[in-house]
Formats: C-alpha cells, structure tokens, sequence
C-alpha cells in the first residue's frame, strides 16, 4: 500500500510580527518615497541618471519638480535639465557673502509628487533650519513627497575611515546609515575605472585643471578600484538585508538559531571612534543588536575635560549609527562589564586592542582587560579587533607604556598634606609616644584618597612612612633604621594606609554615583507624585516648569495648544520662545534648537511632550550648562521628565472630556424626557382646538368672530408644527430615521408644503422657479415635506411682510440642487453658519418669535438621512438654503399607460 507523504506545514506567522507590519505599512503610507542613486565616486553618472529618469517620468506625466541638482559644469547632466521645472533657491548670509541653497519652505509649500535633491551628504548654510541635507529630504519624506537624490559611498558613516584609510583623505561631509538602510529605493550608478579616468582626462567630470590635480591625488585606479568594491559591496549588503526581510515577512524560516547581540566597551581613546564603525559594519552584517558602554571607573575620575568629551562624542556617534549607549559605574572596569554583558544577555564583547599598560615597578604583574574578562566569565567571547588609528596619534603613542595625564594637583595637595602632618607630628611627639603618632600619618592618607582619588592616595601613604622613619625613627633625619622592628612597622604602616587610601577613594567614586543616581531617582520620583494630583493643566505646567527647571538649572517655559491648535506660553514660563520652532518640533514629534540637528543655532531646547495618543505641546529649556545634557543619563532623565509631563497633561485633557461629556449625556437625556411629556401631553388637546376651529369658522361669517376663529386657528396650525417636530426630533434621537422612499417630482413636493402653510406666507410673494426637466426623486415624502414647511416656516418668521421668498431647482452634475431663498436680513453675525443647525439654536435668543430652534436641526438630519446636505449662507439679497440631493437612476416609464 502506498504511503503518501503530507507536506510540512509552513511555521506559524508571528501575531506581534504581523501587527508590527501593519503599524509599519500604515506609516510608509503617509510617507514619500526615497531612491538613492548610489556609486563609487564622482563622475559615475549619478545625477545624469537621476535627470534621465525624471525626464521619464515627466513625459508620462507625473509632477517632477528640481529641488536643487549641481550640475558642475558638465554639460551633458545641464541638458538633461532641459523641460523640468527648477525650484527657486534661497541665499543666505555667511561670513560676509550671500550663498545659495536648497529652500525647503518654498518644497514643503509647493509639495510636488517628486523633488530631485541632488548630493544627499551636503553640509547646508549656517542659519538653515537643519544642518545637513539629508535631514531636509527626512522632512520631505515625512510630509508625503518622494525625494530622488545621490550619494557617494564614501559618505557613508559607517564607512568613513575606511575609506580615509584608502585615499588618505578625511571626508568630513557623512549621511547615517540608517539613511542609506532605509531609503525604498537604491540604484547603483557604475563605470569602470578606467573610462572613469578617460572622462576626467576629456574634462567630462572636472574641468581640466582641476582634472589634472584629481589624477594625481584621489583618482588613482588604485583609490577607484578599492572604492568600487566598497560600494557593490555595501549594495550586496543592502540586496541581502532585503532578502532576509522577505523571509520574515512570509516566514520562510529563520536564518540563526539564537539573535547575535554585541556589546562594544569604550574607554575614551582615540581609536574609540574608528572601533564603533567597524562593529557597525559587522552587527549589520550579524543583523545583530548591539550597545556600546563605557565605565565610570574611579581612576578615570582625573581625566582631562578632552579625553571627558571625547567618550561624550562617541556615545553619540554610536548612537546615530543605532546603537543602544550606557555609561556605567564600576570600581573596576572587567567586572562591570561582565555584569553588564550579562544583564542585557550580549554574545559577543568587543573590544579595541590597545598597547598593554606595563607598570613601571612590576612590568609582568599587570593583566590586560581581555584577559581579566576572561577570568571573570569564561563563557563570555571576547572579540578583539584592531581599529585604525588617526596617523598623529598613531604616531604619538609609545610600544609598552600608555600615558595618560598626571592629576598634578592631587599630588601636591597629599605631599603638603604629609609635610603638614610631619610638622604637627613634632609637636605631638613632646606628649606622645612615637607608635601612637603613626594614626595621624593614616589619617593624612584617608584624607587625601577621599579628596583627590587613588594616585595620590597611594602617594600620601609612600611619603608618609618616610616622613615617619626619616624624621621620627632612630636616628633622626636619615632614613637609616637602627632597630630592624621597624621595618615591619614600616610594611604594616604602607599596606594599612595603602588598603584604607584604596577604599576611602572607591566609596568616594560609590557615593558621587549613588548622588547622581539618587538625584535623578529623585527628581523623577517627585516630578510623578506631584503630577499624580494635579486636577488642571495649569497645576501641571506650574508643577513642570518649577521641578524641571531646578533638575537641570535652566530657566523653562512651556508651550501649549489651544482649541485652535495655536500655541501659546502658560503663566510662569521664563525666557525667550520662538513659536516657529516650537511649532515645528510639536508637529514632528522631535528635539530642535540647542543641542540637536535641527536650527541648532537657538539659545534655547525645544523638547515635544510626546503622550500616547498625541504631542501634548513643547517643554522649552534655556540651559546655564548646555553641556549638561551631552550626558546620556541627563538625557534619558529629560526624555522621562517629558513623558511625565506629557502623560499628565493628557490625563487631565481626557479627565476634561469626560466630565463634559457626562454633563452634556445627562442634559440630553434629560431634554428628551421633557420634549417625550410634553409633545405627548400637549397632541391630543391641540388636535381638538384645530379641529374645532376648522368646524366653526364656515359657520361665524365675517367680523370680529370670524377674525378670532382664524387667528385660533393659525396659531393652533403653529403649534401642531411645533408639537410634530419635537416628536420626530425625539423619534431621530432615540431609533434614527427609517424611510419610506417613493418616486415623487420635485414640483409635487413643493406645491404640497406651500398648501400646507398657505396661510403663513399670505404676507410673503413666494416665487418658483422649477425646470420642466427636472428628475424624480426618490424620497420619503412626509419627512421631505417636512423639510420644506421647516425652511419656508424660518423664512416667513424672520423676514418682514412683503418680501419675496424663492424656490428654485436645478440639477448639478450627479445631484439636484433645491435653493430656497429670501431677501430679508440675512443670518445672524454672531452666529457661524453651522451652529444654525444645532438643536435649540435661535438666531436671537429673547424674541417675540415663536419657535424653539428645532426646525433646521431637523431639516438638517432628515436630508442627511436621504444621503444629502443642507447648508445655509448669507448673500447680498438675504439668506440662502441649499438642499442637495442625489439623483438615482430613473425608473422605467410604462408607454402603453394611454392605450
């Protein structure tokens, strides 16, 4: 019997992956698109295909619009230029000279379907609003244009040294990778070397001067050749992180058994930046998470404020190239590490390998951090990896030794310390026995470690057992020693005052880092529990605007939109605001101003206050210490405060909403009970009034009676349309509206409401103005009548006698258009045209006009339901209503109806 084989069955779709895709396609479609024409250099024909393309596109008519391409003279790109609309540039100022540059107002207003931006890497302006033109095409992006631009591989961040290293020139004008990883679309722009080199020496890339030096330095075969394989390759890159993402999207399975994370330790040396773009390339590579930390460790502490900035530096350097980034306490360097490497679960740590520090006392007893690592957790793999340093620090450094700057000033304050205990020693001594002064040697040593750290601790505790035994122990100034029981008063002195100097200078680095972190714990704790109970949006902004401002000493305002989205500053805000920058960053969700890439030349910090649902307004900071939060912990502390802020002015915003909404739930419930009572209890007597009035007026004659019986009448007839549209409004409000459509024309449905309220308009010329060729309608023709008789109703309430009220109607495209018009006193001025429409809404609010603001709401919910509209304005003769009502496909009509 034949066995059949059952296919496997394919692996589940993750749900998270498959939400997370969704929210992800959801935000790609309100975005542009973003190609990159991409090639090894310049000269390749980058900007000449982009042209070639866009040509394309234009003549298939699409709108193409030319931000801004430089064409450097060649005249093949210039004529590609030819027929396409070119963005006007904008000058700006600098150092004396008008220069011109991309406008990306002027891009944002004009919002084309495609913009050319050409060299994406380019620096712009100062003044601009963002320093680099890539994050210009970010902000076309995300306001929904597509954006065409080039870019160079040797502008790449990732790349940079690599290709310094080639050419021997530093590029200083880089895009993050993120850019380039992101961007929908790249096409590779190729030639090979040589007829690159041919078009140099024909003057088709440069002019021929300027040709002539290029050959001589940058484009060599050797630099051309190494840059081509630099970009295919990262192209490759490119092509296989795609190809990956296509097997996760449709679960073909996994690539790796287990996710590959690095950690990267960083120490403030110069090659610490070349280190984190060699592990950029290779977690790309991995498609593997990675973080780059750095120690606090106490003999750091003493660095000099270069070496400080410069590990400030490469935090952030890490960070655009989307790594996670921590600094870390830790008395030693190789355990903190470790711990950490096993807290966030790394794989990998990586390392930059360094000369070995060698002592210069025991030159064999010193371990390098590799090793101690090893020690500590030998499961953990430790990659070490050779960056390139810069060639003048290259060159400074020294095999065997790495120097690092003497605290100078901790050395002298323990030597003068000591020399100051030696001197108060001599005049204890004529009191106390020798022994017994040793304790105050030990005390200079505590002294000194906890004041300037574990250098010049340890020196106090070398200078003081000489003091000791030079003037002190027999005999006297010499450091000869007569007694041999010294010698071990002298060891158990050093290690006693070395083991206390050591403590003394960790629990100072412990205490400083437990302040740091308690005051932020702090601040954030406080900044919470304030916020918990506070009830108004004032309470909240005097709470934020005080607790921020003493965290990160700076004077703070805060931003806040209103009902018309317009922001304005709150009460106790201080310093200067500029609304345009507040507005941008509200609207972008982003940092601008001092400290980040957008308008970094404001004195001030703009931080959105970014709340789940929506950005909640723009917490202003003017920092004394701006460089206060290059510290990443000061960031993350700012971030946190923001949140804060931001989730308590939502919490407040929504508390608001609700409390509205449960009043205006219970006055409407409450209204329709009361027009239920009312219109129920007041029907049945009203009926028999109208109907008694009907009975007896052809009975009264003429005369006074007659005039009583049809003013009863009239004012009867007005209340029975008052009575009939509180029920059908409490009928809407409770079931909605359920039709009875019929075919009826449109003559028809006018005629039956002005017989219905002939008696009315008998003040009024009414006017008609029906075509003959006018549709039918198909209409629920009680409700539609009702309709009418509400308008002309209005008309005949507030425009005095003898005007001229007109119906006419015509068809429009798809829909027929009812306009009913008069010439009395137009619609009220302090009244929007659609408030009209709201229920109980009268155009005056004490008048001798009967009414109860009824009839347009149900005007109004009555055409809607028929799947129109009606709108009410204001002209130079009076008011005008417009009924616009779709017209269906008309019924066949029966021709035999005469035979």
């Amino acid at each position: 019997m034949p066995i059949s084989h059952s296919p496997p069955l394919a692996p589940r779709p993750d749900p998270d992956a498959l939400v997370a895709q969704l929210q992800a396609e959801q935000h790609l479609a309100t975005r542009g698109k973003l190609r990159i024409y991409f090639g090894s250099n310049a000269g390749v024909g980058k900007t000449y295909a982009m042209l070639a393309a866009a040509q394309r596109e234009r003549q298939a008519g699409h709108e193409v619009l030319v931000g801004l391409v430089e064409t450097h003279g060649r005249a093949e790109t210039e004529q590609q230029l030819h027929g396409l609309e070119q963005l006007p540039r904008q000058h700006l100022p600098y150092q004396g000279r008008q220069l011109s540059e991309f406008d990306l107002d002027a891009a944002l207003q004009r919002h084309p379907e495609i913009l050319l931006l050409d060299e994406l890497a380019h620096s712009n302006v100062p003044g601009a609003r963002h320093p680099k033109r890539c994050q210009d095409a970010e902000e076309l992006l995300a306001a929904g244009i597509n954006v065409w631009t080039t870019l160079n591989v040797q502008h790449l961040e990732s790349l940079n040294d690599v290709v310094g290293g080639i050419v021997g020139i530093k590029v200083h004008e880089t895009v993050p990778d993120q850019v380039f990883d992101n961007a929908d679309e790249v096409i590779v722009v190729d030639i090979p070397p040589e007829e690159l080199l041919k078009r140099l020496k024909a003057g088709k890339v440069y002019p021929l001067e300027q040709a002539e030096r290029a050959s001589h330095n940058f484009f060599r075969l050797g630099n051309l050749l190494a840059l081509r394989e630099l970009a295919l390759r990262r192209t490759a890159d490119r092509v296989d992180e795609d190809m990956r993402d296509y097997r996760r999207e449709r679960s073909i399975g996994d690539v790796w058994p287990a996710r590959e994370r690095l950690l990267v330790g960083v120490g403030g040396h110069a090659g610490d930046d070349a280190l984190v773009r060699q592990v950029a390339r290779l977690a790309r590579r991995l498609e593997a998470d990675w973080m780059v930390v750095y120690v606090d460790a106490p003999e750091r502490q003493h660095r000099p404020r270069r070496a400080q900035e410069g590990v400030l530096k490469t935090l952030a350097l890490a960070a655009r190239l989307g790594a996670d980034t921590a600094t870390i306490p830790g008395a030693n360097v190789a355990q903190a590490l470790v711990a950490f490497a096993r807290e966030r679960n790394a794989s990998h740590l990586v390392l930059a390998r360094m000369q070995r520090r060698v002592s210069r006392w025991l030159p064999w007893a010193a371990a390098s951090l590799p090793e101690q690592i090893a020690r500590l957790d030998p499961g953990l793999d430790v990659l070490v990896l050779s960056p390139p340093l810069p060639k003048n620090e290259s060159a400074a450094r020294k095999p065997g030794i790495d120097r690092k700057p003497i605290a100078w000033v901790g050395y002298v304050g323990a030597t003068l310390a000591c020399f100051a205990a030696t001197a108060v020693a001599e005049l204890l001594l004529q009191v106390f026995e020798p022994a017994n002064v040793v304790m105050l040697f030990l005390l200079v040593v505590v002294l000194s470690a906890l004041r300037w750290g574990r250098g010049p601790g340890a020196w106090a505790a070398l200078l003081a057992v000489l003091c000791f035994d030079y003037y002190f122990v027999p005999p006297r100034d010499s450091f000869s020693v007569n007694d041999t029981q010294y010698l071990f008063t002298f060891s158990l002195m050093l290690g006693v005052a070395l083991v206390c100097g050591q403590l003394m200078a960790r629990l100072r680095h412990e205490a400083r880092v437990a302040a740091e972190r308690e005051r932020r714990a702090g601040a954030l704790a406080r900044l919470a529990r304030d916020l918990s109970g506070a009830l108004t949006q004032e309470q909240v902004a005097q709470i934020a605007l005080s607790t921020v401002s003493g965290v990160f000493d700076a004077q703070t305002g805060l931003q806040l939109p209103d009902a018309q989205e317009s922001l304005h500053a709150v009460a106790g805000s201080e310093g200067s605001m500029d609304t345009s920058i507040a507005r941008w960053s509200m609207e972008h969700g982003q940092p601008a101003g001092q400290g980040t890439d957008t308008l970094a030349a404001s004195p001030a910090l703009y931080v959105p206050l970014m709340a789940p649902v929506r950005v909640r307004g723009v917490l202003v900071l003017h920092l004394r210490k701006p460089q206060q939060l290059d510290v990443p912990e000061e960031r993350r502390l700012l971030d946190a405060c923001a949140s804060q802020i931001a989730l308590a002015l939502e919490r407040v915003h929504f508390v608001e909403v609700a409390q509205q909404t449960q009043v205006a739930m219970e006055g409407e419930r409450l209204r329709n009970t009361l027009l239920s009572a009312v219109s129920h209890d007041l029907r049945t007597p009203l009926t028999s009034i109208l109907g008694a009035a009907q009975t007896a007026l052809p009975h009264a004659g003429q005369g006074v009676a007659h005039e009583m019986l049809e003013q009863i009448h009239n004012q009867a007839q007005a209340l029975q349309q008052l009575v009939d549209n509180l029920l059908a409004m409490a009928r809407l409000q409770q079931g909605g509206v359920h039709l009875k459509r019929e075919w009826l024309p449109v003559a028809e449905l006018v005629g039956s409401a002005l017989q219905q309220l002939r008696g009315r308009l008998q003040g009024h010329l009414v006017q008609t103005r029906l075509g003959v060729d006018l549709p039918l309608l198909q209409v629920d023709p009680v409700l539609m009548e009702r309709v009418l008789v509400n308008l002309l109703d209005n008309a005949a309430k507030y425009t005095p006698a003898g005007t001229t009220i007109t119906i006419s109607a015509q068809v429009e495209g798809t829909d027929c258009l009812l306009v009913l018009q008069d010439n009395g006193p137009g619609l009220p001025g302090h009244l929007a045209a659609e408030q009209l429409f709201e229920p109980f809404m009268r155009g005056v609010t004490e008048s001798a006009v009967s009414g109860m603001g009824l009839g347009l709401t149900l005007a109004q919910r009555i055409v809607e339901a028929h799947g129109g509209s009606l709108q009410a304005e204001s002209s130079a003769a009076g008011t005008v209503f417009s009924i616009r009502l779709p017209v269906p496909k008309q019924p066949q009509l029966d021709d035999d109806l005469g035979e």
